[in-house]
This record gives structure tokens, sequence and C-alpha cells, in this order.
């Protein structure tokens, strides 16, 4: 299919991404990054989850959020990377109409989950510090299930609406997205028809669970500063905030990338559009490839049991 096909259509069977316009020659060079931050998110999540498997002494809630963490950046960035760098490395610009909304869902979807899964985290980290007696009975394995089954369900319902809305709306513009995947707007645009419904719902989703899980995050950690600080001796008082350092950490990597991109999207009408592009990119892969160096680093069971097995392996 032709680059220049602009010729009316209402439903395109598929839709050609442009990468990064302007910077086609950087292609390759552009992909070093973006293939060293997916290697690294590969890695360093499946160690999470081979390392939480392997030693029952981290069957605890902490660490089955921590490996619903992990599973949920290993879906997020293999549903962006292996294209994205298809287009880099082979000119593969070509994406089926189906399998482009289907990758619009799972983006939208997965970042809700992750944003419900640090909510989940943040109250994980006020019952044990809060309530540390009755952690282990009001945290049980059936209530961690439950918890993690109602973020996926929240998240899927919220995000189902956005392909079928994308697929309703006439295309007869062009079927030229320049991204370097699937990013609702930018698949939007392309549409022929008053899209409002769709950037109105869109933003709407956004504000909600991105404010109801800020909002219980915040609630959580202010109780948590509340009983740091009731604490009689300081080193208590670091000890015990201590435990919240790789969330904290990992909570940060994902809202500020999250929410410098989505305000630079909506307000930055004069920045480039291959800034908007690269940072779009970038802000997908920032929590899948820190979160297991986070972990890994800051924790110190998960530091102590990788130490051991590498340890035996090299013996």
């Amino acid at each position: 299919m032709s680059d220049s096909n602009t010729s009316d259509f209402t439903n395109p069977s598929s839709f050609i991404l442009q990468g990064v316009p302007g910077l086609e020659e950087a292609h390759v060079w552009i992909s070093i990054p973006f293939c060293t931050m997916y290697v690294i998110a590969l890695l360093g999540n499946f160690t999470i989850l081979f390392i939480v498997k392997r030693e029952p002494s981290l069957h605890e809630p902490m660490y089955y959020f921590l490996c619903m963490l992990a599973t949920t950046d290993l879906i997020l960035s293999t549903s962006i990377l292996p294209k994205t760098l298809s287009i880099f490395w082979f000119n593969a610009r070509e994406i089926d109409f189906s399998a482009c909304l289907t990758q619009m869902f799972f983006i939208h979807c997965f970042i809700a989950i992750e944003s419900g899964i640090f909510t989940a985290m943040a109250l994980d980290r006020y019952v044990a510090i809060c309530y540390p007696l009755r952690h282990s009975t009001i945290l049980t394995d059936p209530v961690v299930a439950k918890m993690g089954l109602a973020v996926v369900l929240r998240s899927g319902v919220l995000a189902l609406p956005t392909p079928f809305l994308a697929r309703r709306w006439p295309y007869c513009r062009t079927n030229i997205i320049s991204h370097t995947h699937c990013e609702h707007i930018a698949v939007v645009k392309l549409a022929c028809a008053d899209t409002r419904l769709s950037s109105y719902y869109g933003l709407s989703v956004v504000f909600l669970v991105t404010g109801v899980d800020v909002f219980f995050i915040t609630m959580s950690y202010a109780q948590i500063l509340r009983a740091v600080f009731s604490l009689p001796t300081k080193d208590a008082r670091i000890k015990t905030f201590g435990t919240c350092g790789s969330h904290l950490g990992a909570i940060l990597a994902f809202y500020i990338p999250y929410l410098f991109s989505f305000l630079t999207h909506r307000f930055g009408h004069n920045v480039p559009l291959r800034f908007h592009i690269l940072l779009g990119s970038v802000y997908l892969l920032v929590p899948p490839t820190l979160n297991p160096v986070i972990y890994g680093v800051r924790t110190r069971q998960i530091r102590d049991r990788l130490l051991r097995l590498l340890t035996q392996k090299g013996a």
C-alpha cells in the first residue's frame, strides 16, 4: 500500500505508521535506546517473576502485587515495541486496521491497570505500617486476588469503548498515522467526522483513572506519614518509611512521564510533532524499564535472592 493513499474510504483495511516524521534517516539510531530499554524491561520483569515464584518466603501481598506489576509491564511494552522496532529496522510500517485498534485497547487498558496496581500497593503499605499485626489477616491471598481482578475489570471496562468509538468513525482523509504506534488521538484525527465524543471520553477516562488513583495513593501516604511521625525514634521513622522507597520511586517513574506527556500533548501546541511522538513512545517504556531496576536495587529481599542465584550459578 502506498504512503500517498488518500482516496476516500470508510473503513481502511490497514494504516501506515510513519514512525518519527522528519527523523526517518535516524530511525536506526533511535532504535538503539528503544531496543535497550525493551531488553532491560524483559530481563528485569521476568527475573522478578522468577525470583518470587521460586522463593516461598516472598509469597506475600507486596510481592504478589509486584508480580502483577511485572506482568503488566511485560504486556504493555510488548504491545508497542516489536512493531515500533520493525518500523525502525525494516520499514514495516503497515498495520491491519483491527490490529491497530487492538493495540490501542492494550495500551489504554494496561496503563490503567498499572495505575490501579500502584494504588493497591499503596494500600498494602498503609496496612503494613498502620496495622502491622493485622496485615496478614486483612490482606489475605483471596483479598489480594480480588483486588487484582477488580483492577483488571475496571481497566478493561473503561478502555473497551475507546477502540469501538474509533471503529465507528469514517476515515476518508488518509490512512497514514504520524506515530510509532496506534495512539488514540493520532488515529481519531484521521476521521472525517465530529470525533469530540472520542476526545471527551478519552479525556474523562484519564482524569477518572488518574484522579481516583492519585487520590487514594495520597490518602494512603498521608496516613502512613502520620503513623511514621508518631514513632518514638528517628531511626525507627527512617526504617519504617524506607519500606515505601521502592513504591514511591516506581510511582514517580510512572506518573511524571505520563502527566508530562499528557500535558505536552494537550497544551504544547508549539512543540514539534517529532518531540510529541518520541515523548509519547518513551513514557510507555520508562515504567517497564525502571520498575524492575527500582525494586531490584531498593528491595533487599529481591536483591539478596538474585545475588544468591547468581553466586550459585557461578559456583
